[in-house]
């Protein structure tokens, strides 16, 4: 039971595109160094900063990238450790540790629509003037979000 559970919770990770995940992360200072971090679940994703807020900032941005490529290479996500998981971890020593959250792209979707050809030659002046493609112009319309232009 624990196994298929497991298997469930990989397997929507990897197609939880558009959701936020949490993984830990290690902040490791030295005397004469900047603010390191590590992700224990992402060997090799590292980063640094100059401030604790500069650290944290990177640190989002560093595994967003790092998930992104792993997506890209079609690997699958690792399930996000726990502290209880990490806690005999020789790399947690002298760190502390804090979550990163990142929200992972949703798949674009390409669609048809079947339209006049006036009407779309007047979505597409349309959204030319605001600079936006048909596409961005059409979503954002049908979402009801306020079109500005660029």
């Amino acid at each position: 039971m624990e196994r298929s559970r497991a298997s469930r919770n990989k397997q929507d990770l990897n197609s939880a595109k558009g959701a936020t995940l949490e993984y830990i992360a290690y902040l490791h200072k030295d005397k004469s160094s900047d603010y390191g971090v590590s992700f224990p679940d992402f060997p090799g994703c590292v980063t640094a900063g100059s401030t604790l807020e500069e650290a944290r900032r990177m640190a989002a941005e560093a595994l967003a990238f790092h998930i992104q490529g792993m997506r890209e290479d079609g690997e699958e996500l690792p399930e996000p450790s726990s502290l209880d998981d990490l806690r005999s971890d020789p790399a947690m020593k002298g760190a502390v540790a804090f979550l990163v959250g990142v929200k992972t792209p949703e798949k674009t979707v390409r669609v048809n629509i079947t339209a006049r050809e006036s009407q779309i030659a007047e979505i597409d002046r349309r959204a030319r003037g605001v600079g936006l493609t048909r596409s961005s112009y059409v979503v954002q319309k049908a979402l009801g979000k306020k079109v500005a232009s660029r």
